[in-house]
C-alpha cells in the first residue's frame, strides 16, 4: 500500500477497527522488523539517558557555570532541529531504514565525546554532533515506524515509543548505579559500544526483512487545495506534539521543585513524583496499541489530553503530597500516547517530511516548556505556572479531535 489513497479508503474502518476485517496474523504482529525497530527506539532512549545522568560529571570537567552549561546544552537542540528537515528528505530518497541505521551509528559514536572535552566551546561543538545524531535518529525511526504501521494495519506506534521510554529508564538506572564506580568516559564509551552493537544486529535484521512500502503523501486532487490541506494537517498534528512535549519538558525540570517547595515533600518523595510520572507514561505507551484498537486513535488522544489536563490541575494545586503524586500519575498516563499517535498521523499524511515537520514542532515544545514555566513562576507562582501544562494538554486533545478523520478519503485516518 505505497500510496495513501489505497489506505485512506479504509480510514473509516481503521479509526475504530484498526486491524481491519480480520487483523494481522500473530506472526506478523511481532515481526522481526518490528522487534528490530523497537530495539532502535530502546537504544536511542538508553543512550540519551546515559548522557543525561553524566551531565554533572562533564560540567565539573569543563568547569562550566550554570549559564555556560545551559548554552552548551542548547547545542543539542540546535543540532537536532537543524538536522530534522534534511533527514526527512534523505528518508524519501534513500529509504527510512538505511537512514535509521546511519543515524544511530552517528549517535553511538557521538555519545562518548562529551567526556573527553575540557572547555565549554569544545563541549558545545560535540553536543552539536550529538544533537544531530539524536534528531536524525528520531525522524528516521519514526518514518520507518510509520511505514511499518501501515504494513501491519495496526496502530502500533505507541509500542515503539514504549521501547524508547523503557530504554530511557534502563539507561538512567544503569547510569546511576555505575556513577560511583565508573568514570564518565568509560560509562559513555560502553554506552556507545552497546549502541553500535545493537545498531549492527538490529540493522541487519531490519535490512534483511521485507521492506515496508513507504508511505507517501497522497496525490493532489482538486488543484492546490489537497496539498494545502495536508500541510495544514501536518502542522496541526505538530502542534499537538508540541503541546504534549511542552508538558514533558516542563515536568522534567520543575516537578521535583514543585513537590519540595510548594507541597513540602521530602527529597525522596519529590524524586518519586517524577519517577511516578515517567513510569506511568511508560505503562501508558505499553497499553497504547490495545487502547487504540478498542477506542480508536482520536478518542485515545482526546481522552489522553483531558486526563493529563485534570491530573496536572490536581498536581499543581493540591495542598498535600498524596494527591499531587496521583496527579502526576494521571499526567503520565494521559500524555503517554498523544505524541506517538500525532507523529504517526503526520507521517501518514505527509510521509517522512510530515514526520520531520511534526517532530521539529514537538522538539520545540520540549525546549520552550522549562523556560516558559520559569518566567511564569517568577511572575506569579510555580503552581500557577504549571497550570499551563494542563492547558496545553487539553489543547492537544482538542486539536486531535479537530483533525480526526472526517470521511473515507481522509488521509489522516489511523
Amino acid at each position: 500500500m505505497p500510496l495513501l489513497n489505497k489506505t485512506a479508503a479504509r480510514s473509516d474502518t481503521t479509526e475504530n477497527h484498526p486491524t481491519g476485517p480480520t487483523g494481522p496474523s500473530p506472526a506478523s504482529a511481532w515481526s522481526a522488523a518490528r522487534l528490530a525497530l523497537t530495539a532502535f527506539f530502546a537504544v536511542d532512549g538508553f543512550l540519551f539517558a546515559a548522557w543525561v545522568v553524566r551531565i554533572p560529571d562533564v560540567r565539573a570537567q569543563v568547569s562550566a557555570s550554570h549559564s555556560a552549561l545551559g548554552l552548551a546544552l542548547l547545542c543539542i537542540s540546535a543540532g537536532a532541529v537543524a538536522t530534522m528537515a534534511l533527514v526527512g528528505r534523505l528518508c524519501v530518497r534513500y529509504g527510512s531504514r538505511p537512514v535509521t541505521i546511519a543515524a544511530l551509528t552517528l549517535l553511538s559514536l557521538a555519545v562518548p565525546l562529551p567526556a573527553h572535552t575540557h572547555s565549554v566551546p569544545a563541549l558545545g561543538a560535540v553536543l552539536l554532533l550529538f544533537g544531530a545524531g539524536y534528531g536524525a535518529a528520531n525522524v528516521a525511526m519514526n518514518s520507518a515506524a510509520v511505514d511499518l504501521v501501515a504494513q501491519l494495519g495496526r496502530p502500533v506506534m505507541p509500542s515503539f515509543h514504549a521501547g524508547y521510554s523503557l530504554g530511557g529508564l534502563l539507561g538512567a538506572g544503569v547510569g546511576g548505579l555505575l556513577a560511583g564506580s565508573l568514570s564518565a568516559a568509560w560509562a559513555l564509551a560502553l554506552g556507545g559500544l552497546l549502541g553500535l552493537l545493537v545498531t549492527a544486529v538490529a540493522g541487519a535484521v531490519l535490512l534483511r526483512g521485507p521492506a515496508a512500502p513507504a508511505v507517501r503523501p497522497a496525490p493532489a486532487r482538486g488543484g492546490t487545495a489537497a496539498p494545502r490541506r495536508a500541510g495544514l494537517l501536518v502542522v496541526l498534528l505538530g502542534l499537538t506534539a508540541l503541546c504534549t512535549a511542552y508538558g514533558e519538558g516542563a515536568l522534567a525540570d520543575w516537578a521535583t521543585l514543585h513537590l519540595t517547595d510548594d507541597v513540602h515533600a521530602t527529597a525522596g518523595l519529590a524524586a518519586a513524583g517524577y519517577a511516578a510520572f515517567a513510569f506511568a507514561m511508560t505503562a501508558g505507551r505499553i497499553g497504547g496499541t490495545w487502547l487504540s484498537v478498542r477506542l480508536g486513535q482520536t478518542r485515545v488522544m482526546l481522552l489522553g489530553g483531558l486526563t493529563a489536563c485534570a491530573g496536572m490541575l490536581v498536581a499543581a494545586l493540591a495542598p498535600s503530597v498524596p494527591p499531587a503524586l496521583g496527579g502526576f500519575v494521571l499526567v503520565g498516563l494521559g500524555l503517554a500516547n498523544v505524541f506517538p499517535l500525532a507523529i504517526a498521523r503526520a507521517g501518514a499524511v505527509g510521509g517522512p517530511q510530515g514526520v520531520a515537520t511534526a517532530s521539529t514542532l514537538g522538539y520545540a515544545g520540549m525546549l520552550i516548556g522549562p523556560p516558559v514555566i520559569g518566567f511564569l513562576a517568577d511572575a506569579t507562582s510555580l503552581p500557577v505556572a504549571l497550570t499551563t501544562v494542563a492547558a496545553a494538554a487539553a489543547l492537544a486533545g482538542l486539536i486531535a479531535l479537530a483533525v480526526r478523520p472526517s470521511g473515507p478519503r481522509d488521509p489522516a485516518a489511523g
